[in-house]
């Protein structure tokens, strides 16, 4: 059975301060469908949201953003809970740093656990632990988290769940007559150094981001989708029809 890993980003998550409780339940629908066909494991944003839905700390102090953190992953959690047992699906939390990737002994650790939790037909969710990293260690957004994960875990295909329809020829916010591209085999170094600010308050990455995720993907000899998280066809159709209208597919020739 092929695996794939789920990215889902605070944008999506999120409605202004509150958690987009219907976006989650969508998301916890199409992933519930997709374990008929595939192993998956779900990389999540949103603890921070979360935590600020219950305390109305300064987002901007790193240890405010901090102790948002705490409070807000086992709120995330048990939304994740409430929705998926709708479906019948176990969740396993796991918490990851950098730290986790450099060493043979951690990632050794990390894998097991998820394999062992997939076989068991658990639903790995994955996500950074903003306590304990020290900020050099940080990988600052989960486009790159997830990128690694879906590599170390031998996983097919990385689905980043997205703000935006995919990956396009130009600024779509400057260029109205910007088209999305349907399949990117190599990105510059020059595409890497553009703007990349975030499109919502809660959320650290941005187009870069994601492209940087891709191109670690990529060079590891796997494949990235990026698609919109607010309507889900795309996502759904590159999963079951292997056809898509809208998103992006990375992957090299």
């Amino acid at each position: 059975m092929k695996r794939i890993v789920f990215k889902v980003g605070s944008s999506v998550l999120t409605n202004r301060d509150e958690v987009a409780k219907e976006r989650m339940l969508n998301l916890v629908a199409l992933i519930a469908e997709a374990r008929k066909n595939y192993e998956v494991i779900l990389v999540t944003s949103g603890a921070v949201a979360s935590g600020y839905t219950a305390l109305k700390l300064d987002r901007k102090k790193a240890v405010s953003k901090r102790v948002l953190a705490s409070v807000g992953q086992p709120i995330l959690m048990h939304s994740y809970k409430n929705k998926f047992d709708i479906f019948n699906v176990d969740i396993a939390q796991i918490l990851l740093t950098e730290e986790d990737f450099d060493s043979r002994v951690h990632t050794k650790i990390f894998q097991d656990i998820i394999d062992s939790a997939l076989s068991n037909g658990i639903l790995p969710i994955v996500n950074e632990n903003d306590i304990s990293t020290i900020p050099d260690q940080l990988f600052g957004d989960n486009d790159q988290l997830s990128a690694h994960v879906a590599h170390y875990t031998n996983s097919d295909a990385l689905i980043i769940l997205s703000d935006i329809q995919g990956y396009y020829d130009a600024n779509p916010k400057t260029n109205p007559d910007a088209k999305i591209l349907k399949e990117v085999n190599q990105i510059k170094d020059s595409e890497l150094e553009q703007e990349h600010s975030p499109n919502n308050e809660f959320a650290t990455g941005g187009i870069v981001t994601k492209l940087k995720a891709a191109k670690y993907i990529m060079d590891k000899g796997r494949s990235m989708f990026l698609c919109s998280g607010f309507d889900l066809s795309a996502a759904r159709d590159f999963l079951f029809n292997e056809e898509y209208e809208s998103g992006t597919l990375f992957q090299r020739k």
